[in-house]
């Protein structure tokens, strides 16, 4: 049964200007990113992912791509730019201090470290494997590319309170003024903050939101089938903003046990709306990098003792934590997998 979870992120105490200075670097740099480029990374385009995708920009339901899972490469870039420099004994909130000072000069760190590493080349899959998914149940959306507007909740988690609600009011024009019905969002805390913030600021509008995962549970329901071509060993982990405030705990479980090929292999315990945190949202895997990325390898440690060889999980900060869990422990016989992908993987013959 579905219960309303208490919002621990309220009462934030709003920051005000003149204590901005106790405010830590990541989350100075993450308002900034969203107030001058409209994304939290301050990356340049947001659309590159959709490129020969054709999606039609006017539409009654359209795919909220969101931050996270559009700019997954320059997040990653933009960690593992830092790290680099950490191990070089320059301290984060110095490193990220330049990362301002870049930023405001028209230099994005994120952009720059992505194209040397070349980390842009598996990050776009979740996206274009949501919209096949999307597609091949006969579900039309739009997309509107590079007018989509930033949901801001980073802003709101972070105490920005003032900022979010000018955001959010911004957003909300964008919407009304498309005329859209319909979104279907990928990003848990995009998701729930159309859902449920913007409502609860008088930003609301008869808009239906629903969640990638729980538009699939329903078309599965109808008798959508997918199936593996080989029998594979999966656990699950459990994003916190999906599972504690969308509370879709049972949806993505049912979904992995309907795939044919799935050995669903669940955590014993630490799991659903107790689930251990990956260590990353809301600014927390830049504000004390060692602790999450700790956090993280504990997290991937549990999983490992279900057997899996696959963890899914379905939120582009959890893919980052695990991956980087996965790397500290060098566990290389298991693969992080967005639940799309693997949905994509399952889909049947045409």
């Amino acid at each position: 049964m579905k219960t309303k979870r208490k919002d621990f992120f309220v009462p934030v105490r709003p920051v005000r200007k003149k204590k901005e200075q106790l405010v830590p670097e990541g989350l100075l740099l993450f308002r900034e990113n969203i107030l001058t480029k409209g994304n939290i990374f301050g990356a340049n385009s947001k659309a590159r992912w959709a490129a020969g995708l054709k999606l039609p920009a006017q539409a009654e339901t359209i795919f909220f791509a969101g931050c996270g899972y559009q700019f997954l490469g320059e997040a990653e870039a933009i960690l593992s730019a830092v790290l680099a420099l950490d191990k070089r004994n320059l301290p984060w909130e110095r490193t990220l201090r330049i990362t301002r000072f870049l930023n405001k000069r028209g230099i994005n760190l994120g952009d720059l470290y992505g194209k040397i590493t070349h980390l842009f080349r598996r990050t776009e899959n979740p996206l274009l494997s949501a919209v096949e998914v999307l597609q091949r149940m006969h579900i039309d959306v739009g997309y509107l590319a590079e007018e989509e507007p930033c949901c801001a909740a980073p802003l709101y988690y972070a105490g920005f309170q003032e900022e979010f609600a000018a955001r959010a009011a911004a957003t909300q024009r964008i919407l009304q003024e498309r005329k859209i019905k319909r979104i279907i969002g990928m990003v848990p805390s995009c998701t729930f903050a159309l859902r449920t913030l913007f409502p609860q600021r008088g930003k609301g509008s008869p808009v239906e939101v629903s969640h990638f995962l729980e538009i699939v549970w329903e078309e599965i329901k109808k008798g959508m089938r997918f199936r593996l071509p080989r029998e594979v060993v999966v656990t699950y982990h459990d994003p916190c903003i999906l599972s504690r405030y969308l509370c879709l705990i049972e949806e993505p479980r049912q979904i992995l046990r309907s795939i044919e090929g799935v050995v669903f292999a669940d955590v014993e315990r630490n799991k659903e709306e107790w689930s251990t945190c990956c260590g990353g949202g809301g600014g927390f895997e830049v504000i004390y990098p060692e602790i999450s990325h700790t956090i993280a390898a504990n997290r991937v440690q549990e999983l490992l003792k279900t057997g899996a060889s696959i963890i899914v999980t379905s939120c582009p900060g959890c893919l980052i934590q695990l991956r980087e869990g996965v790397k500290k422990l060098k566990a290389r016989e298991v693969e992080v997998m967005d639940m799309a992908q693997l949905l994509r993987s399952a889909l049947p013959e045409e």
